[in-house]
């Protein structure tokens, strides 16, 4: 989530692309069942907006924002009618766009260099009770020892991909991340392979709380 200059990624058009493959399945499964038709939903990091478009298709109202200008000004073009804009995940969106039933972030918390703030912000947007759901590159032992022994650690961790994944996710660190901010991992959905080696991870969260960690800042520990 940042800005055009180094957020990694180049728009060449606003099409979906191969990880949405298995991405949107598990997306369109999950907010099947914890929003309901018609619902509001916010893209946080929506990139060229084509899965904004894809969940505007069953029905919901999308809004969302990216920090990529190129991205955006290609989901502007190709789709005018849904509301995204240049933004940041470091911004007061909540205070601009207001709160959801159900925010969505995928493939973003891995190239974010302040996650706790991210965390934050989609707290923020999310209503009382409602719903995350988070996508990021899956990591476990089984899935890190396999790339170690067949040699692949240095293409999946891509170190020479300028501004790209920076953070490494397993599900204990993103559970303990989002717990800081609220919220409460109720589903994990290991996607892309067989789940010990997966692609990806789309995880379900509730709000449940508001931030600990100004607490924990202070020295307060519950």
């Amino acid at each position: 989530m940042s800005d055009t200059a180094i957020d990694g990624y180049r728009y060449g058009s606003a099409e979906l692309n191969h990880s949405h493959d298995y991405l949107l399945p598990a997306l369109a499964d999950v907010v099947g069942r914890k929003a309901q038709p018609g619902s509001r939903l916010f893209d946080l990091g929506c990139g060229n907006g084509s899965v904004a478009k894809e969940m505007t298709q069953r029905g919901f109202a999308v809004t969302g924002i990216d920090a990529s200008a190129e991205g955006i000004a290609a989901a502007n073009a190709r789709y005018p009618d849904i509301r995204l804009e240049q933004g940041s995940a470091y911004d007061a969106l909540a205070a601009k766009f207001g709160t959801f039933p159900l925010v969505y972030s995928l493939e973003v918390v891995e190239h974010v260099y302040s996650p706790r703030d991210y965390a934050d912000t989609l707290a923020d947007l999310i209503e009382p009770g409602g719903w995350a759901v988070l996508s990021t590159p899956y990591h476990g032992y089984w899935k890190n020892l396999a790339m170690a022994v067949t040699g692949k650690m240095d293409a999946h961790f891509t170190a020479l991909w300028d501004h790209g994944h920076i953070k490494f996710w397993s599900v204990p660190t993103l559970t303990q991340l989002l717990s800081e901010s609220g919220l409460r991992i109720e589903e994990v959905h290991r996607v892309g392979r067989i789940p010990a080696l997966a692609k990806s991870m789309v995880v379900l969260a509730r709000k449940v709380g508001e931030p600990t960690r100004q607490r924990h800042a202070m020295g307060i520990h519950e």
